[in-house]
């Protein structure tokens, strides 16, 4: 009789879903990651495999509702979205969105999350939070959804562009 296959834990998932991106996004991603869960180490972590981004939230609980915020990362970039971010004071400007309550920062690299700006525009949006964050604990890894369908997640190579040789015909000589 065969043993069934052992379900690969959240962390072997995540690991799995961030092979699917360019090795330099793979290693922006899991820095990236890293430093939000140093920065939030008892938030909940919920991952969002989907059509167009590759998402982790953060948040207090399971709920995505009381998400803080999240990493939505694509084969272009990573930003770090304020799910509650249209009215968070931001004096440097960093934030971008016109929507009703989104605002994100577009992330260079993953040492952007050391910058104060961001550092305060993170604790500013955890304190507004609708329900605060654990004050102890270390915070779950959870796979929430897997899309069957998704935009590629590593950067097209855009074709060398071709010189076009115009050619006279007869007609015109």
């Amino acid at each position: 009789m065969t043993q069934p296959t052992p379900t690969p834990t959240p962390t072997h998932q995540l690991a799995a879903m961030l092979a699917k991106f360019d090795p330099a996004m793979e290693k922006f991603g899991k820095a990236a990651h890293k430093k939000m869960h140093a920065l939030l180490p008892t938030a909940t972590q919920m991952v969002y495999d989907n059509y167009n981004f590759f998402v982790i939230g953060f948040g207090p609980s399971e709920r995505a509702s009381e998400a803080i915020c999240s990493l939505a990362m694509d084969a272009h970039g990573i930003r770090l979205c304020f799910l509650w971010g249209k009215g968070l004071p931001d004096p440097e400007g960093l934030l971008r969105g016109a929507g009703n309550q989104v605002r994100n920062v577009w992330l260079d690299s993953a040492a952007d999350l050391d910058k104060p700006a961001v550092k305060a525009l993170l604790a500013e949006a955890v304190r507004r939070g609708k329900v605060a964050m654990p004050a102890t604990g270390k915070g779950p890894l959870i796979i929430k959804s897997v899309s069957a369908k998704q935009r590629p997640r590593r950067a097209e190579a855009k074709p060398a562009r071709q010189k076009v040789v115009k050619v006279k015909s007869a007609a015109s000589r």
